[in-house]
């Protein structure tokens, strides 16, 4: 039997002998042998759960003097053989006396356990009234955890559990007493990342709003966070017209137009139609020029700036003359690659289009295809359809001119085009001008539907349909495309399943899953099949445990291909929420399904799952990197590609520096798309990767012998890395911190270029300029300046690649014969002896004039200044800030070190966070120095236009000396 010394004393108590003495009548002995079971429980406790049944029996006894004793007892012994729902029930019961115990793990374990059930039975009692109410006890215990938060200022532990436990009135009274305003913040974020519940979500941020609102002076920004989220569009144009009915106080006019700038970058643009038609019209005024005709509008009135900023023809402006002004494309590259590929295959006509137009993405700059016209004209088909549609990447939102830069490929009644390819390739380039933001040209693409017979045009139209319209929830052009689904042409019918989804991008509509579900069904088309599977995914975008019963539907479909589409589904439903649950049944699906597609696309969808913690992502793809199976390693590159992207990640590098070494040609691929998505606005100072990555892309596409999968993906890479002119990046989620709608499903129909290279293309989706644009009042660009607390070089662009230096051609040397080369040696010898004896004689007077030289030479050039050139490099060198102008180029991971001056004549209206910026302006009463804007009023030229010949080279007069 177990002997326990005590602590105090040396007196040695024999555990069996104490549990003895609980079966004594009197209470004395019971309560004495409880106190020294008590003393060593720690130690005893394996032999004292042997008759855990006999203290159990003393704490049921009401007359029992110590029942809170055998509580306790019973509790930690509980706890030690890991009955923690046992334990802490009996800790419930063991009333002060759990506070004063001095074990510490013990205590803390309890503790946790309090809160889970606390939050366990809150969370019942949210859904379902009529479920018991909180232990009374259960409730005391954390509310007295409560009180020590509030004592120490510790509300975020509170909200926490608050938030966890869907008490809203707790949330409410913490917001409110707290007086704290970085909590709300605080509450937001947890709302967007970790409540799943779209219910509780949706109540929690009508609180929020109904806090924020009722200060007096609100934070607008946090309350268009809300109002998005909540997608109530009469609350945000209530606001909004509250802001500008005080139009006589700056501030409050910036505020407002900064408040519609944030809404039209996060909104979709269902909500934004919304906004806009319930805001009053744009005033009218009389047409100067025409006093009899009809009114015009008034651009300078607030309400018109308003519909202009949400309609994103203010963002678009400046984005397109940053992109344009600063333009940095390195045409070298472009044109090595061309002349590597071989144009009259297909893939390699595609690759070079692709890297074309992401290079050139936003800059309106199409000179490459000008001055390559024979590589151009040699595409055929769907090359043909591919590289006009490339002209909407490049021009992308150019709104204004999109019909005269498609002009001369659009269909026409009066003079058809020689070619369907390049008819549905212009339809499809205009909804990538126009995507996302297309309330003025649907009307145009659904008149071209209509008469579209031709499958390559119906499946161009569709497409740009889509875009345009996408996330507009709107149901003629819905059903419009939904008749050429029915058509069951597998071409057109793939397009229309994507486009069905972009249009009821986020809706989770019961009516159009059923729809494409039971079609997807009753086709033989393979494509058409994964047309909607991705259609559907996107339909569910964001709605989290609302798409539950639409994903659980997909995956466990026979079809593989709708299984497919349910990976997606998952990721898009879930999209940034890194939901554990979801992370571990996309890997459970990526071993065990049967298809090797499902098992790529379920790896991938980690990528969009955990974008906001790229480390779980890292820590995971970290074991299937070395995968068997080539798909699961393809998918792991992307993975990294998407949760990585901008950041120069290392450890993502490392991994994929693995891969792009695989023997399958088409992993080697997704891992050069994926590194040069984690490299995009990196150099070598900020990435030591980024040098050697770029080479690997040119030796790829050189070696002759290399893969053609491998040369694909390798020029896509170079597209990517230095896309927009080395000006945009890749952004899933918004400078407020929702999610960038447009950048999610540009990556996740980016990815179906597996199985069809048009839809490369929506990769363009996912850029965003990285651009500061700030504007005054009058939402015109001012010159003014900050500073980047940065070394230049950390932030600078990678150096241009060189054309390679010419070199001369050198004369073989004459043969000489050795009789000829002893005479030589011979002459040279007698004329050094005779230049010795020369020399000799003046030693002493050259020694000292020498000497004199030297010493002025020196003296000279410790007293010259260096020169301008070399002061200015030093300077460069050794500066550890910048100064930058408006319209700058600003990385993401450069904002932390952006400042404004205090005392310069504009400042922000709020922290700067990327994109655009109101700016307060100090001395109004003076006339601003704007910006010239270039890309206004630039004219757009679509075809070659004929050069002049170039002026002859200079040459000399022949008979310029006979004089």
């Amino acid at each position: 039997m177990a002997t326990v010394v005590s602590r105090n004393t040396s007196l040695a108590t024999s555990a069996g002998g104490l549990m003895a003495l609980l079966d004594e009548q009197e209470k004395e002995l019971q309560v004495h042998a409880l106190k020294k079971i008590y003393e060593f429980i720690d130690q005893i406790w394996p032999e004292v759960s042997d008759y855990i049944s006999k203290i159990e029996i003393l704490y049921e006894d009401t007359a029992f003097p110590e029942r809170n004793l055998a509580a306790l007892i019973a509790s930690k012994v509980y706890f030690y053989l890991g009955e923690h729902e046992d334990a802490m029930l009996y800790a419930l019961s063991s009333g002060p006396m759990f506070k004063t115990d001095g074990n510490a793990d013990y205590k803390e374990a309890m503790t946790l356990k309090f809160i889970d059930a606390f939050i366990e039975r809150s969370v019942e009692r949210y859904h379902d009234s009529s479920s018991p109410e909180i232990d009374g006890r259960l409730a005391k215990i954390v509310d007295e955890i409560f009180e020590k938060c509030y004592a120490n200022n510790d509300w975020q532990h509170v909200l926490g559990i608050a938030v966890e436990a869907h008490r809203l009135d707790i949330i409410e009274h913490v917001l409110t007493a707290s007086g704290d305003e970085s909590l709300r913040a605080y509450v937001l974020d947890l709302a967007m990342r970790v409540v799943l519940n779209i219910e509780f979500r949706n109540r929690l941020l009508k609180l929020l709003l109904e806090i924020l609102t009722r200060e007096a002076n609100p934070d607008y920004f946090s309350v268009g966070k809300c109002v998005v989220h909540l997608n109530d569009a009469s609350i945000a144009a209530k606001l909004l017209t509250e802001l500008l009915s005080n139009t006589a106080e700056d501030k409050s006019l910036l505020t407002a137009y900064q408040f519609a700038f944030d809404l039209e970058d996060s909104a979709t643009q269902e909500f934004l139609n919304s906004v806009t038609d319930l805001l009053p019209p744009p005033p009218k005024m009389k047409n100067d020029e025409n006093p009899e005709g009809d009114e015009k509008v008034d651009e300078n009135s607030p309400w018109t700036r308003v519909h202009s900023i949400l309609s994103g023809d203010q963002t678009v402006k400046y984005h397109r003359e940053f992109l344009y002004s600063h333009n940095n494309t390195d045409i070298l590259i472009l044109n090595k690659t061309k002349d590597s590929l071989e144009s009259r295959n297909s893939i390699f006509h595609n690759a070079v289009t692709f890297a074309n137009a992401f290079m050139n993405f936003g800059t309106s700059s199409d000179s490459f295809f000008r001055d390559n016209l024979s590589w151009l004209s040699k595409a055929n088909n769907w090359s043909k359809f591919t590289a006009t549609a490339a002209l909407g990447v490049i021009h992308k939102g150019y709104y204004n001119q999109s019909m005269n830069i498609l002009r001369p490929y659009l269909p026409d009644d009066e003079s058809p085009s020689t070619s369907v390819y390049s008819e549905g390739g212009a339809l499809y380039a205009m909804g990538l001008i126009h995507a996302n933001h297309g309330r003025g040209i649907t009307d145009f693409l659904r008149e071209h539907l209509n008469r579209a017979e031709n499958e390559v045009v119906q499946h161009g139209v569709v497409l740009g349909l889509g875009l345009a319209g996408m996330a507009s929830h709107d149901e003629t052009i819905y059903e419009a495309i939904k008749n050429v689904l029915f058509s069951d042409n597998a071409v057109a019918g793939a397009a229309a399943g994507i486009a069905m989804g972009l249009v009821m991008l986020g809706t989770a509509s019961a009516t159009a899953i059923d729809e494409m579900i039971q079609y997807a069904h009753e086709t033989q088309h393979e494509k058409i099949v994964r047309g909607l599977g991705i259609g559907i995914a996107l339909i569910v975008y964001g709605r989290q445990q609302e798409a539950d019963a639409v994903i659980d539907r997909l995956v466990d479909d026979l079809d593989p291909v709708l299984r497919y589409g349910g990976m997606f589904a998952t990721a898009l439903a879930y999209c940034g929420t890194g939901n554990n649950k979801l992370l571990k049944k996309l890997l459970h699906v990526a071993v065990t399904d049967v298809n090797d597609d499902v098992r790529r696309a379920a790896v991938a969808a980690l990528g969009f799952l955990c974008f906001r913690e790229p480390e779980v992502v890292i820590s995971t793809i970290e074991l299937l990197v070395d995968s068997y199976n080539s798909h699961v390693r393809y998918g792991s590159a992307i993975a990294l590609g998407i949760a990585c992207a901008n950041s120069g990640n290392e450890a993502a590098l490392d991994l994929l520096s693995r891969l792009v070494e695989d023997a399958v040609d088409f992993v080697r691929q997704g891992a050069m798309i994926a590194q040069a998505m984690i490299l995009t606005q990196h150099n070598d100072a900020t990435s030591p990767h980024c040098a050697k990555v770029r080479k690997h892309f040119e030796q790829v596409i050189s070696e002759k012998h290399e893969d053609a999968l491998a040369k694909f993906g390798a020029a896509l890479a170079q597209g990517i890395i230095d896309a927009g002119g080395r000006n945009v990046a890749f952004a899933l989620q918004t400078s407020t911190g929702s999610l960038k709608l447009s950048s999610v499903v540009g990556f996740a129909v980016f990815l179906q270029y597996w199985y069809w290279y048009p839809l490369t293309h929506f990769i363009s989706l996912s850029f965003s300029p990285t651009a500061l644009i700030g504007l005054d009042k009058n939402l015109q660009a001012p010159k003014f300046s900050f500073v980047s607390n940065a070394h230049p070089k950390l932030f600078a662009y990678p150096p241009k690649t060189k054309l390679p230096s010419v070199k001369a051609v050198q004369k073989v040397e004459t043969a000489v014969l050795s009789t000829t080369v002893k005479a030589q040696a011979r002459a040279k010898r007698a004329e050094k002896e005779k230049q010795a004896k020369e020399e000799d004689s003046d030693m002493k007077v050259d020694e000292k004039a020498e000497s004199e030289g030297e010493t002025k030479m020196q003296t000279d050039s410790e007293q010259t200044p260096s020169s301008p050139e070399s002061k200015s490099s030093e300077k460069k060198e050794s500066a550890d800030s910048e100064v930058l102008q408006n319209l700058s180029r600003v990385l993401p991971a450069q904002l932390e070190y952006i400042t404004f001056n205090p005392s310069s004549r504009y400042y922000p209206v709020r922290k700067f966070t990327g994109g655009v910026l109101m700016l307060i302006d100090r001395q109004s009463e003076t006339a601003p120095d704007l910006i010239e804007l270039k890309t206004d009023f630039m004219p757009t030229q679509t075809e070659p236009q004929e050069q002049e010949a170039p002026p002859p080279e200079d040459f000399e007069y022949p008979f310029e000396d006979d004089e």
